[in-house]
């Protein structure tokens, strides 16, 4: 009987120990979170300068003898970590048909109203060297940039474009953004 007094006296106390050391454990955990950060700087997809076309046509006199404009909404959505610039320039010296051409400084490339990317921004006559049309914009998530591009009466009245022979002339444009 004094045998079976000590075993329940010993797993009583067991228990009583056992159940005081659980109380007692841990019940706070403490971990660390990284954020790792990589300078970015994107033509976001979206912008309708990737794969798009920009199209003039001239049917009539008064398209030769008036301004044409056409203007492109979300031309460029950009997406950066730091201020950057927005550089354009052509594919080459001249609009092509075949062997006839058309010299690029025709068109005008502008930021049209509206869109969110700030910077200063430029009137650009189009050529094959680099040049500024945004400067500075300030980083942020797709930022948008909205594009004139207008042929001036007095390019599409001069022998620029008068007496070329009729078809369609084309050149690429190449906008890079860069980060300051």
């Amino acid at each position: 009987m004094k045998k079976q007094i000590a075993i329940a006296a010993l797993t009583i106390g067991a228990f009583v120990l056992g159940t005081n050391t659980i109380q007692a454990q841990n019940t706070t955990a403490t971990t660390t979170v990284n954020i790792t950060l990589n300078d970015v700087i994107s033509i976001d997809a979206g912008s309708t300068a990737i794969g798009n076309t920009v199209d003039f046509n001239y049917a009539t006199a008064a398209d030769y003898n008036s301004d044409q404009t056409v203007t492109k909404a979300n031309s460029l959505k950009v997406t950066s970590t730091k201020n950057f610039n927005v550089k354009v320039k052509a594919g080459g010296a001249n609009f092509m048909n075949g062997t006839s051409t058309i010299p690029v400084n025709v068109l005008t490339i502008k930021a049209a109203a509206a869109g969110t990317m700030g910077g200063t921004k430029n009137a650009v006559v189009l050529s094959a060297a680099d040049q500024t049309l945004v400067a500075n914009a300030p980083l942020g998530s797709a930022l948008t940039l909205n594009l004139d591009y207008t042929i001036p009466a007095a390019k599409s009245s001069s022998s620029d474009i008068l007496g070329k022979p009729a078809g369609t002339y084309t050149q690429t444009v190449t906008y890079t953004a860069t980060a300051l």
